[in-house]
């Protein structure tokens, strides 16, 4: 992979109504991640945690028609929270949107996003994830973070046709 292709640095979240997945992305390669709770990772980004990053990418709730539940509203809040702590800017993705670059359907799992993401390291687990004696890119993601990543390489990969909002004003 060549890295000229992917210039900067982002962080991408998965997030939760408890805890969100995060990945920092380094010319598209994940550089560092973790599960942490929502009000901590919140904190973090206050703190400057990421300062060095350009752009926060959020993977953003879309209605189906379906009904949804508390937690689906508690998870928009910390998207809001999230976005409101971030101070540069900030590009939302849906889930579609992500599971329609990476797998190419609309249809796919988790399974299928994982499975393209280690094609795309590798070729094969053995060199994408590799093992504690000799690890991978990808050793150590886990969970949540397979769909950060996703969230993260799909702005990097369409940069060019993602709307990126202007640095949000700081209000008083």
């Amino acid at each position: 992979m060549e890295s000229s292709i992917y210039p900067g640095r982002i962080v991408a979240i998965d997030p939760g109504d408890v805890r969100s997945a995060w990945v920092q992305i380094v010319e598209g390669r994940p550089e560092r991640w973790s599960i942490d709770n929502n009000l901590h990772l919140r904190s973090r980004i206050l703190d400057g945690a990421f300062s060095h990053a350009e752009y926060l990418v959020i993977e953003m709730i879309a209605s189906y028609g379906m009904p949804v539940g508390a937690t689906i509203f508690e998870t928009c809040f910390w998207i809001g929270r999230f976005r409101e702590a971030w101070r540069g800017p900030c590009v939302r993705l849906t889930r579609n949107r992500v599971k329609q670059h990476i797998c190419h359907s609309a249809r796919a799992k988790d399974s299928n996003i994982r499975q393209a993401l280690i094609d795309r390291y590798g070729p094969g687990k053995e060199r994408a994830i590799g093992r504690k004696a000799m690890p991978g890119p990808l050793y150590g993601v886990k969970s949540d973070l397979w769909a950060a990543l996703a969230v993260g390489l799909t702005f990097l990969d369409q940069r060019g046709n993602v709307r990126v909002p202007a640095v949000p004003v700081e209000l008083d």
